[in-house]
Formats: C-alpha cells, sequence, structure tokens
C-alpha cells in the first residue's frame, strides 16, 4: 500500500490519483506467483473477484467521505456509528498491523535480489535488516519521504507493470491455463484473501475527502476512476503472468523479473531487483512513517500507554523492534500474508457496518449490505490467521476497559472513557 501527498483543493484527476496510488504497492511485484502457488490459473478468478468487491466497497468510503468530510477517515466514521470502543479497536488492528506486514513487504524484495544475486532465504533477511534500518534512521531523524518521491515510486510501479505486459504478452500460451484449478476451487477463495493486501487503501480515500473542492461531486467520480485503473492493471499482470509464465510461475520469487527476462533478456533481473529494493523501501517507509504517527495519537487518546507509544520516537521503536520480532518468527510469507489481511478486512467489515447505519438511502444501504457480506465472506476465507486481527481488537477493548475501571471512582463506570480521561 503506498501514500500520497495532500493537495490543498483537488480535480477529479488528481483525486483519482492518489486513491490509486494509495491501493498501488510493491505487493504486486510477488503476488500473482503467491496467488498462483494456492490455487493455479484459477488464481486469476480471484484477482477479479477482489476487483468487483473494490469497486461498491469504494464507493462506500467515498460516499462516506463525500457526506461526512473528515481527516480521521474510517476510524472517524467507526467512532461515530458505534462509538469509541470500536473506533479504538480500528486504531490497533491498523497500528499492529504494520510490525506484520513490514516484513512480508521486505520478502517481495528479497526475493528479487536473491533470483538476481543469490542467496535465498539470507539474501530475504539481509534484505530486511537493510531496509528496516534505513527506515528507522530516516524516521527518527523526521526525514520523511516526500509526497513528491511517493509518486515518483507510484509512477514507477504503474510503468513497471505496462511495460512487462507489453514485452511479455506476445509469449503467451493458452495451454498455460491447463488445468485451470488444479488445487480445486476452495483453493480460489483462499487466494481471494490472501490477495486483500493488494487492494488494501480504499479506506484512504474518504481520509482525502476535506481536499477536495466539491467533496459531494467529486470524491465518487474520483473513486470509481480509480478502482477502473487499479482493476485493469492488476488483472493485466496477472492475467499475464499466468499465461507467460504457466506452471513455473507459483514456484517464482520474482514473477516480473522473470516476464522481463522472457521478453528482453536476462539483464532485466537485476534491474528489476534494483526497482523493486527501492519501491519496497518506499512502502515499508510509508507504512512506519503512518503507523509512528498513528501510535503517537492512539496514546494522546489514552488508546494506547503513554510510556510505550507516546512520542514519536517511542512508538517508531516499539513498530521497529516488534516488526524485528516478528521477522525472527518460525512462520512462513503466506500465513503472514493471511493475518495482515485477516486485519485489513476486520477494518472492512467495521467500516463497511458503520456505512450501513450512517448512511441514508435504499441503493446506499444496499451496497453497504453487499459490501459487508463480501467482506465477511473474506474474512471467514482467511481462516485461523483472522483470530490475530480479532484477538487485537479484543486486547484494544479489554485495555480500554482496563484503563477506564482504574481511572474511575467507585461506582462511575457509566462515563464516557473520554470524560473519565479528562478527570484523571
Amino acid at each position: 500500500m503506498a501514500y500520497g501527498c495532500r493537495v490543498h483543493k483537488l480535480t477529479v484527476a488528481q483525486g483519482a490519483a492518489m486513491s490509486a496510488g494509495a491501493v498501488l504497492g510493491a505487493g504486486i511485484i510477488s503476488l500473482p506467483a503467491m496467488a498462483a502457488a494456492v490455487a493455479g490459473p484459477a488464481s486469476i478468478l480471484a484477482w477479479l473477484a477482489l476487483v468487483v468487491i473494490s469497486a461498491p466497497l469504494a464507493w462506500l468510503f467515498a460516499e462516506l467521505g463525500a457526506r461526512f468530510p473528515d481527516a480521521g477517515g474510517v476510524s472517524s466514521y467507526v467512532r461515530q456509528a458505534f462509538g469509541g470502543a470500536a473506533a479504538d479497536a480500528v486504531g490497533w488492528v491498523f497500528y499492529l498491523a504494520v510490525p506484520v506486514g513490514a516484513p512480508v513487504a521486505a520478502s517481495f524484495a528479497g526475493g528479487y535480489l536473491a533470483d538476481a544475486l543469490g542467496g535465498g532465504r539470507l539474501t530475504s533477511l539481509a534484505t530486511f535488516g537493510v531496509i528496516i534500518t534505513v527506515v528507522f534512521i530516516l524516521n527518527w531523524l523526521g526525514l520523511h519521504v516526500s509526497g513528491r518521491v511517493q509518486l515518483v515510486m507510484v509512477s514507477v510501479l504503474v510503468s513497471l507493470m505496462v511495460i512487462t505486459v507489453l514485452v511479455a504478452l506476445p509469449h503467451a500460451q493458452p495451454s498455460n491455463f491447463v488445468p485451470f484449478a488444479p488445487q480445486g476451487w476452495p483453493a480460489v477463495g483462499v487466494a481471494a484473501a490472501m490477495l486483500v493486501w493488494a487492494f488494501a487503501g480504499w479506506e484512504a480515500v474518504s481520509s482525502l475527502s476535506p481536499d477536495y473542492a466539491n467533496p459531494r461531486r467529486d470524491v465518487p467520480k474520483a473513486t470509481m476512476l480509480a478502482v477502473a485503473v487499479v482493476g485493469v492493471l492488476y488483472l493485466a499482470v496477472a492475467g499475464t503472468n499466468i499465461a507467460v509464465l504457466g506452471p513455473k510461475l507459483g514456484a517464482s520469487q520474482a514473477p516480473l523479473a522473470d516476464l522481463l527476462a522472457v521478453g528482453i533478456g536476462e539483464p532485466a533481473r537485476l534491474i528489476t531487483a534494483i526497482v523493486a529494493l527501492l519501491l519496497t523501501l518506499g512502502t515499508v517507509n510509508a507504512y512506519v512513517a503512518g503507523a509512528t504517527r498513528l501510535g503517537t495519537s492512539l496514546a494522546a487518546e489514552g488508546a494506547l500507554p503513554r510510556w510505550l507509544t507516546g512520542t514519536d520516537h517511542r512508538s517508531l521503536t516499539f513498530v521497529v523492534v516488534s516488526a524485528i520480532v516478528v521477522a525472527l518468527l518460525p512462520l512462513d510469507q503466506h500465513t503472514f500474508m493471511l493475518m495482515v489481511s485477516g486485519g485489513i478486512t476486520l477494518v472492512y467489515v467495521l467500516g463497511t457496518a458503520a456505512a450501513l447505519k450512517l448512511l441514508s438511502g435504499v441503493f446506499a444501504k444496499s451496497v453497504a449490505v453487499f459490501s459487508l457480506i463480501s467482506v465477511c465472506v473474506l474474512l471467514w476465507l482467511t481462516g485461523w490467521p483472522a483470530l490475530l486481527g480479532l484477538a487485537v481488537a479484543g486486547a484494544a477493548l479489554g485495555y480500554r476497559a482496563w484503563r477506564r475501571r482504574g481511572s474511575l471512582p467507585a461506582g462511575e463506570d457509566a462515563l464516557p472513557i473520554e470524560q473519565a480521561d479528562a478527570e484523571a
């Protein structure tokens, strides 16, 4: 998931570019192979399903942003609909998803460097070490990557995707789609749950709404344009991977490099590895920078302990140390991805439920019902890794209850936690 800079008054085109940039991320460089390893050529159906689900989901968040412009985004809408406890749960899930997701994102670049230079698992771990160290130093010194640099990185990613499709597609073989579902049809659902990673970011659309000249008119237009762009790019890359690489795709650790090597030769591998490293560095930096500020904000609101995340340096240290611990855990990449996807999907469950409560009109409520059912199915398909997101949400509620009980005199448990915080 990538992040862009804010523009004072966004046009539809600018908003569409920023919304697409919030969704497009370095995951696309490896996810086609991972999905194919789970479901074979039928993984293209998983990509298609996520595109279909994304359209109403993105529209919902766009409508929330248009009707209730608020930079707080999905957390603000959940708070309006269900109160502070649910908003705290959203904050915790977002915050703790970053230490789990950062090593996975770094492993994408690690796979490309290992493909170009060799070294396997050791190269992947070394790549993570370099990326997380650079990101820690940048954020500790306050040297955040600018919005313009992030925009350049997204542009490079889009260019890489388009070039890859154009040079590799002439080598497509229809026979690579046979057998179509070697792992069975249920595997398509598992692949779809994993691919939530690639589509995370639609919730960021609503937080951009105050920056439009006319949010009510322009936010939905920009969002639907972004959905179309993202959907076409993802389907083109995933379909080309399957059509060109065939059975070899599932075992590939650098699918875009493999495609470019087919199209323009082996020297493309090292070039692609360098691009993958820079893209992933930008993505992880955006994750960690955003999480650092989120942790500080949650602590200021009393949703996290101030001694743990009460300053940017404390929050940054917590995120980075946690990411290092996660990277050393003996779990495979697929499981980590499902853990992150489960957390993101849980946020979407709460966000769509809030939309169902806050939005008026038969059409809006129908879209909210469809989206809520869809994301609940995705959460179920995630399997046991989804329990991490549920556990984090439960921990947020438990911490809130513990803090409230410890802050209030006996018999005043009915006070809102915000009031309790003020009196404490």
